[in-house]
């Protein structure tokens, strides 16, 4: 099934907290679609190591097998004794939230989180001051149900959404590694099967609720091979690799800046031009930079699949395709709704008539997409180019998706807000 472009967050208007390291652990990913039309994907999660904390290692290792198409989807041990629970990573949004046990009803899905089954598990009440009116936590505001518990609806841009109720629970990765109670949603309606992590700069994030210092992911390049599996790793606290990343320091913004089209919240990173080969297209710096308005934030998402560019930056790029394959464009096609760089048939030749694309950020530090992996597959004979136009999905922000993201560490160093790169074999990263 092809994946789908990743629906926008709504973005929270919060200010930052700066944390302290409180974990280290290492644990897997695994990438699947989101989208409520993919029940049928299912994972497997195998525990293949555990090991005794100690102050040189991380002290509780997952290793699990993923299939990527889009979305990375992470097993997390949630509640005492644990229950694991899907939950797809994203570095745009904020809440956190799991697929909970329906009362009177079968569960949706299987492996759904009973809260009847953990010692640690609590309600928000009404009284809670994040059920209060005015609270910018959420786009809607929430409500008391009819039990005078604090209701919460989850929407999204495409129309995909989340409610149930707030409430607190434990993440248990080890007896000695318990994080505190954390604020999550338990949604008992929903439009997917897994829940969100949600890893942004915002107070009610996993990062800022478990004072994380630092995480860092891994993505391996999509395969078609049949029978074939990549596998990614995903860290918290310090990574033994991060010897040979290259940094650059994070666009912040106070709460008292806040713009209509800015989010304050994600990782925003002073990106400043594009290039092909060795040519750099004629694309102003300030396009990628937040102007008055907000508009032309670039920020790293690891939720979105397809990185989506605004138009002064899209029009440019795609001038540069049109002009080295353009007669080879599939007319008239536009995959989700943004992409329209797509080619049908053989395309053998494509990626070295485009060459390696790079994004470069300040600092010399670059993301260097080999021609090899220009081109995505998404389905039905069809390859298009990872890019996408902003304001097809009614954003005004520039946005790095996963798919160049693959084959890169990518550390999100929050205490030094920063956010560092490395080129690596993701795929064989023990």
């Amino acid at each position: 099934m092809s994946p789908i472009p990743k629906p926008l967050f709504f973005f929270f208007f919060l200010n930052y907290v700066s944390l302290s390291t409180s974990l280290s652990l290492h644990l897997p990913l695994t990438s699947l679609p989101i989208s409520s039309t993919t029940n049928s994907h299912r994972f497997t999660t195998s525990l293949l190591s555990r090991k005794a904390p100690s102050p040189s290692s991380p002290p509780y290792n997952f290793r699990s097998r993923f299939k990527y198409s889009m979305a990375l989807i992470i097993s997390l041990p949630i509640g005492t004794p644990p229950q694991a629970q899907q939950m797809v990573l994203d570095t745009g949004s904020q809440l956190s939230w799991i697929q909970c046990h329906r009362k009177k009803l079968p569960p949706k899905p299987k492996t759904s989180f009973d809260p009847s089954l953990s010692s640690s598990f609590s309600t928000l009440p009404c009284s809670h001051p994040l059920c209060k009116p005015r609270i910018p936590d959420f786009t809607l505001p929430t409500s008391c149900d009819s039990n005078r518990l604090c209701h919460y609806s989850y929407f999204y841009a495409d129309g995909t959404f989340a409610e149930g109720n707030l409430v607190k629970e434990k993440i248990t990765f080890s007896n000695t590694e318990i994080t505190p109670p954390l604020i999550l949603g338990c949604a008992t309606e929903s439009s997917d099967d897994r829940g969100i992590l949600g890893m942004n700069r915002g107070r009610l994030s996993f990062v800022s609720q478990a004072k994380i210092s630092k995480f860092s992911y891994c993505i391996p390049p999509k395969s078609n091979r049949p029978g074939f599996t990549p596998t990614g790793s995903f860290y918290l606290g310090d990574n033994p690799n991060s010897k040979g990343f290259k940094y650059v320091s994070l666009l912040t913004f106070p709460e008292s800046q806040r713009m209509p089209n800015l989010d304050p919240l994600a990782y925003t990173v002073p990106m400043i031009g594009i290039r092909f080969g060795l040519k750099k297209l004629n694309i102003s710096g300030s396009v990628f930079r937040p102007d008055a308005g907000g508009s032309g934030q670039t920020m790293v998402d690891s939720g979105s699949e397809f990185t989506h560019l605004v138009d002064a930056a899209y029009d440019k790029v795609r001038e540069e395709i049109v002009t080295r394959v353009g007669r080879r464009l599939k007319k008239g096609y536009v995959y989700g709704g943004t992409a329209d760089m797509c080619f049908d048939g053989n395309v053998a030749m494509i990626p070295r008539l485009i060459g390696d694309l790079v994004f470069q950020f300040t600092r010399g530090v670059e993301i260097l997409v080999p021609k090899e992996r220009v081109l995505v597959n998404v389905g039905g004979g069809i390859h298009c180019v990872g890019i996408g136009r902003s304001s097809m999905l009614g954003a005004a922000s520039n946005i790095i998706g996963n798919v160049h993201q693959q084959n890169l560490w990518v550390e999100f160093d929050v205490t030094n807000r920063r956010v560092g790169f490395a080129r690596a074999d993701c795929s064989r990263i023990l």
